[in-house]
């Protein structure tokens, strides 16, 4: 397999708080990783550093993409790479319409302005997919959306661009079920031989069509425990204070 992602010995501070203290993590195209542990354990952080959020200051360590080391490249740099990433509670951009949001990035991270009507049947095709209604296109992006329609949105983005690794930060995080069944299928059909997913969830209800490859589990910055998917079932039978 194709290395995508490769972070060695990643050390994160926050002020003076170290949270990251010392990650090693190896992802390649078509691979699935989930990324599991106590509230407070390191995991948004994570996402965060390799999304090159400025809050999170890395300390020591590297962080390389495809080959080539980021570990000093912005955000913007990193997402036109083709790095994505959704957040457990996305924000709003008041005055920015949702397709107007989706046009302008597609055309930022590739460089070319899209077809309009090959753009404009895509979306209509993707949000038909996550039962998003074509009205939420002309509003502006998650103004006035429930916490469903935020986290479909996010995803209606992932499929949209279809970025070369999506990181997927608490996804399921206050779905019904239906939403929950709804998000998996979008997130099964962005994967494929060429891409890779990092996923932080704390269930396995958002997995259950989607077989994860690698399962880490971090606790006080670092990565204690790894596994194949059955280490999803023990940690929702046994918690997190065994490992």
């Amino acid at each position: 397999m194709s290395e995508l992602l490769k972070i060695e010995n990643l050390h994160v501070s926050v002020g003076d708080n170290e949270i990251l203290k010392g990650i090693d993590l190896k992802i390649n195209k078509g691979e699935v990783h989930v990324v599991m542990g106590a509230n407070g354990s390191g995991k948004s952080t994570l996402m965060n550093s390799i999304m090159a959020n400025p809050i999170y200051k890395i300390t020591e360590g590297k962080i390389y993409f495809q080959g080539e080391d980021i570990t000093n490249e912005s955000c913007d740099k990193r997402a036109r790479r083709g790095i994505f990433m959704s957040f457990q509670h996305p924000d709003e951009i008041p005055g920015v319409k949702l397709a107007d949001f989706l046009r302008i990035s597609e055309e930022q991270i590739t460089g070319k302005k899209p077809q309009i009507i090959s753009f404009s049947k895509k979306l209509e095709k993707e949000m038909k997919a996550l039962d998003l209604a074509e009205e939420y296109a002309e509003r502006y992006v998650n103004v006035g959306f429930s916490g469903g329609e935020r986290k479909k949105s996010e995803i209606l983005q992932l499929k949209m661009l279809n970025p070369k690794l999506a990181m997927l930060d608490e996804t399921d995080s206050g779905l019904d079920v239906d939403a929950v069944r709804i998000v998996s299928k979008g997130i099964k059909d962005y994967l494929s031989e060429d891409n890779a997913v990092i996923i932080i969830t704390h269930h396995r209800e958002l997995l259950e069509n989607i077989k994860a490859d690698y399962v880490h589990v971090i606790k006080d910055g670092k990565i204690a425990h790894e596994g194949d998917d059955s280490l999803m079932d023990e940690i929702e039978k046994r918690g997190y204070e065994w490992v």
